[in-house]
């Protein structure tokens, strides 16, 4: 079980220990997708939505999350963020694709806290229309990018490298 870092040699469970690491710069992007029907998207778009303007709601539910990330993910550390921003694009069909971008100067990365943003920014997305389209879906959470650390720099869809590929820590 060493090759995962968040378990001893036993199998136990642990936070990983990142005193010894270099505070560095450290930056992370993550993405999800919200479909749904093109006439709900109409409604985000129009800021016609009983609860209010959806996309500024999810911003600030998005930008909320990923600042208290320790308390939701159990072996996570807790970060001083220095940025949180939020990104949407309406996109044709019924489609709403939402990003994060969050940075750290700290021992340990902000993977984590980029895909909690998108996550409850899809979350929030959902509530606020659930009453005119229940079937909407949140699809493809997803690591776009990060940089610093030892694992170095990794972007999706290009080849990891060998320290990310062995299980490296962030």
């Amino acid at each position: 079980m060493s090759q995962f870092s968040h378990f001893d040699e036993q199998g136990a469970s642990r936070m990983v220990d990142v005193g010894d690491k270099p505070a560095t710069r450290r930056e992370a992007r993550a993405a999800a997708i919200v479909r749904m029907q093109p006439a709900t998207l109409q409604l985000i778009t129009d800021r016609k939505l009983a609860k209010g303007d959806v996309l500024e709601v999810a911003r600030l539910a998005g930008i909320m999350a990923a600042k208290r990330t320790s308390e939701w993910i159990p072996l996570c550390h807790p970060l001083p963020l220095d940025a949180v921003e939020m990104s949407f694009d309406l996109r044709g069909d019924g489609c709403l694709a939402i990003e994060s971008r969050v940075a750290v100067t700290a021992r340990t990365g902000v993977e984590m806290e980029a895909l909690v943003a998108v996550t409850n920014a899809a979350l929030t997305v959902y509530d606020m229309c659930k009453s005119v389209d229940r079937a909407m879906t949140i699809e493809s959470i997803c690591l776009l990018e990060k940089s610093g650390g030892r694992s170095g720099h990794y972007v999706r869809g290009q080849t990891a490298s060998p320290r990310a590929a062995d299980g490296g820590q962030a």
